[in-house]
């Protein structure tokens, strides 16, 4: 077959350098509007950083996997189009804040609908609100193209720093489609697909709206995990009770597990907010105010989170970060990534400037240029005069110099094994360390004459 995904981001680049691996009898061609995007994957420094992507790119690339920006053409030549664009929270208009904001999907079924030719299956990729693929059909039917079609959904269940791993050993592979011969058929291909390295027990094949609707599910499940564990670390910090002890305690019971009761400054990524937000917004649409409101909490306790670990810090530092400076160890939202897209870093550090601090920024995979655009801010002003106020570092140990204190706000694992002896004797004095993600040996730290606060712990 010939295989398009439209969208060149986070998940359709990773999702089709494994199908073209393990598939190399197909040709993947992934297409995008954005020039740079597309010559960044066609480059040795890849758009987006993930373990081990580089390496199956670059057995795949230029053998059967390609990218291109001829959106039109691949879309006409293909038997098998993904649609992997971004489906962000609607910002405006009805659903603002919460509906996901649905115009490129109508803008890639449009133009499928424009140049498709033949049979050809169009396979959801993207996140979507239930019944997103009714939509999608209607528009492929009114457009009297030259191809018949199906509409599959297939969501993606990856998690940043493991997606390599994620699609070469998934736990499931989900694949919904109309419950009709001619959907059935089209379902089969796809799983036929999948079915070159995933066992047949994992994939699992339902109507389209139950897939649509388990991705939501499965965020949201998760997302609430996270919040739970983090409500109990405010609890902790309260009764001198240790959160990673009571994780421990809790999760060796079978029925809870001890996955995702890691507590942190937040949760953050692409998916878990704006998957729940959207799910708060259809439960409203659908008439369940109290079902929208009991997800709607799993956000505000996040939110709380972040401004809860900021006030801490503030209360700490003697109630005033005026003019201090505070190192920032880590921009990402989680380690393994690049992507800061609702990082908890981004939160915290635009409360810490309103403070009027100073913010110096390290980290090891995200670009100063990206770090300004999330804080809304720029590196110089009009006269070309830097941005005093965030100062992004290429070293870890020029970051932490002279700082009032240090937070910890990704989990690289780096930060785990720096010379902290060093540091400390480096930074002003007192020497405070905050740390965010529960990563660092505190007792050790506090040998050293650290003043360490933790999430969850006194």
């Amino acid at each position: 077959m010939n295989i398009c995904c439209i969208g060149a981001g986070y998940v359709g680049g990773p999702t089709m350098a494994m199908i073209a691996l393990k598939c190399p009898e197909h040709r993947v061609t992934v297409v995008d509007i954005n020039e740079k995007r597309i010559a960044a994957w066609n480059s040795d420094e890849l758009p987006v950083y993930e373990p081990g992507l580089d390496d199956v790119v670059r057995e795949a690339r230029g053998r059967n996997l390609f990218f291109s920006t001829d959106v039109n053409g691949t879309i006409a030549e293909a038997d098998m189009i993904f649609i992997s664009v971004n489906t962000p929270t609607k910002t405006y208009g009805v659903g603002a804040g919460r509906a996901a904001d649905l115009k490129f999907i109508e803008k890639c079924a449009r133009q499928i609908a424009d140049v498709a030719k033949g049979n050809i299956i169009v396979v959801e990729k993207s996140t979507l609100p239930v019944r997103t693929a009714e939509s999608v059909r209607r528009i492929l039917e009114g457009c009297g193209g030259e191809f018949t079609f199906q509409v599959l959904s297939n969501p993606e269940f990856l998690a940043e720093g493991t997606a390599m791993e994620d699609l070469n050993e998934p736990d499931r592979v989900l694949i919904g489609g109309e419950q009709t011969p001619e959907g059935e058929e089209a379902a089969q291909a796809l799983v036929d697909v999948y079915a070159h390295w995933v066992p047949r027990e994992r994939i699992l094949t339902t109507n389209v709206w139950s897939s649509e609707l388990s991705k939501l599910t499965a965020n949201a499940f998760l997302a609430q995990r996270v919040s739970s564990i983090n409500a109990i670390s405010a609890l902790c910090e309260a009764t001198e009770a240790d959160v990673e002890e009571v994780a421990r305690a809790i999760g060796t019971d079978s029925r809870i597990g001890p996955k995702f009761l890691k507590s942190s400054v937040g949760f953050g990524g692409s998916c878990f907010q704006k998957d729940i937000l959207n799910l708060v917004y259809l439960c409203q649409h659908f008439g369940l105010p109290e079902v929208a409101d009991y997800w709607e909490q799993v956000i505000v306790m996040n939110d709380y989170q972040k401004s809860r670990f900021v006030r801490r810090l503030v209360r700490t530092l003697f109630n005033t970060v005026s003019d201090k400076k505070i190192a920032i160890l880590g921009f990402a939202f989680k380690k393994d990534t690049n992507d800061t897209r609702e990082s908890p870093a981004i939160y915290v550090c635009r409360d810490l400037l309103e403070e009027q601090a100073n913010v110096h920024i390290y980290d090891p995979k995200v670009k100063p240029a990206q770090i300004f655009a999330d804080l809304g801010q720029a590196a110089t002003d009009a006269d070309g005069k830097a941005n005093d106020s965030i100062i992004i570092e290429e070293d870890v140990y020029a970051a932490c110099k002279d700082a009032h204190a240090v937070a910890i706000l990704t989990e690289w694992d780096q930060f785990k094994t720096l010379d902290w002896q060093r540091i400390y004797d480096n930074m002003l004095k007192p020497a405070f360390v905050f740390d965010g993600r529960n990563i660092l040996d505190a007792a050790a730290l506090r040998k050293i004459g650290f003043e360490v606060s933790g999430i969850g712990r006194v």
